[in-house]
C-alpha cells in the first residue's frame, strides 16, 4: 500500500506548467492513497485564476479505492494566518477500512505554540475517528515543524505524553535510509535556491502502531525531487512510504 502526502503549492509559479509536472510525477510514484496540501478549488470569495473561475485553497485525499465516508475539522488559526483544518476519509482498502488524514499546520518560524494548540486538536480527532478500524490511522500533512520540534514529539507520541491518550503515530521516514535527511524544504528545488529557511524536513506520514500486521511502514523515500521537462512540480518534495496492507 504506498502512501503519499504533498504540498502542491497551490496556483503559485508557473501553475499551468507544474500542473503538467504534478501529473506526471503522481502517475511515475503510482500512490494508492494521496494527502495533499495546498489544494486549489472551487470556494467562494477567493482569487480568481486566469479563467475567471473562483479559487479556494485546502486539503484533498484520493484514493484508488473507494470513499466510505469524509469529514474536515477547523483548526486553531493563529492571527494573521487565515484557517488551517484537517481532512478525514474512510477508504474501503483491500484489507479493510483506513482512516486516513491530512493536514497543513501554520507557517510561521517561531509558530511552535500555534502548531502545538493544533496537534493537540487533531490528535483527538485522529483517535476518535481512527477506533475500531482494520488499519492503524495514517496522518499525512506539511506539519511546518521539524522532526524534534515540541509539536511533533507530542503529536507522535513517543518522546512525550501523546496529545490523545493511546494514540502513537510513527514517523515513516524513521524507516528510511539513515543517510538520508529526508528534507522536503530544499534548495536544491529550483523554487527555493534563495530561500532564507535552511533545508528542513517538514512535511510528514504518520502511522499508527500496527494492528494485526497491517500498517507496518515497509520503505520511505522522497518524490517529486526533479524537474520535468525544464518545471519542478512543487516548492516542496513529496514524501512516499509503503506499507503493509
Amino acid at each position: 500500500m504506498r502512501i503519499v502526502t504533498w504540498n502542491l503549492w497551490w496556483r503559485y509559479g508557473p501553475w499551468r506548467q507544474r500542473r503538467e509536472a504534478i501529473a506526471a510525477t503522481l502517475a511515475e510514484l503510482r500512490p494508492d492513497v494521496c494527502g495533499l496540501q495546498e489544494v486549489g478549488g472551487a470556494e467562494a470569495d477567493r482569487a480568481r485564476d486566469d479563467d475567471g473561475d473562483v479559487l479556494g485553497i485546502g486539503n484533498a485525499i484520493l484514493s484508488r479505492w473507494p470513499i466510505a465516508g469524509s469529514i474536515e475539522m477547523r483548526l486553531p488559526s493563529a492571527a494573521g494566518d487565515g484557517g488551517r483544518a484537517v481532512c478525514h476519509a474512510h477508504i474501503e482498502a483491500p484489507g479493510g477500512t483506513l482512516p486516513m488524514f491530512t493536514t497543513h499546520l501554520t507557517y510561521r518560524p517561531g509558530g511552535s505554540s500555534a502548531r502545538v494548540a493544533q496537534v493537540r486538536r487533531l490528535a483527538g480527532f485522529v483517535a476518535e475517528h481512527a477506533a475500531g478500524c482494520a488499519y492503524p490511522p495514517v496522518v499525512t500533512g506539511d506539519l511546518n515543524a521539524e522532526p524534534d520540534a515540541d509539536e511533533i514529539r507530542l503529536l507522535g507520541g513517543l518522546l512525550t505524553d501523546p496529545a490523545a491518550p493511546g494514540l502513537v503515530l510513527v514517523d515513516a521516514w524513521r524507516y528510511a535510509d539513515p543517510a538520508g535527511p529526508g528534507f522536503t524544504w530544499d534548495r536544491r528545488n529550483g523554487y527555493q535556491a534563495d530561500s532564507p529557511l535552511p533545508d528542513s524536513r517538514i512535511d510528514y506520514i504518520l502511522v499508527g502502531l500496527p494492528r494485526a500486521g497491517r500498517g507496518q511502514v515497509r520503505a520511505v523515500t522522497l518524490g517529486g525531487t526533479a524537474a520535468v521537462d525544464g518545471v519542478w512540480p512543487s516548492d516542496h518534495f513529496a514524501v512516499v512510504a509503503d506499507l503493509q496492507p
